[in-house]
């Protein structure tokens, strides 16, 4: 797939203008020309913008997040609840 190392981040559970619950996924890594990044959204799996990255490494991305929804969710739900920090 990817051949450097990629730093990926997401939100705690959020909520879309329709009300859906949703999580922001971005990945990023050092390229040749500077900072590569790419930002998703969970439960769609879609990447939404990007900056660096070929077709063909945002569609493993996609894949990735369709793969992992279950997964980056359930890490997700962790940090949206500041009880569990306690």
């Amino acid at each position: 797939m990817l051949d450097s190392e990629i730093t990926m981040t997401y939100s705690a559970i959020l909520r879309n203008k329709e009300g859906k619950k949703v999580i922001r996924v971005q990945f990023e890594r050092d390229g040749e020309s500077g900072r590569q990044m790419a930002e998703g959204v969970l439960p769609e799996g879609i990447i939404q913008r990007q900056s660096g990255f070929s077709d063909e490494e945002i569609r493993d991305l996609e894949e990735y997040l369709k793969r992992s929804s279950d997964d980056i969710f359930s890490r997700a739900k962790e940090i949206s609840n500041p009880l569990k920090w306690l």
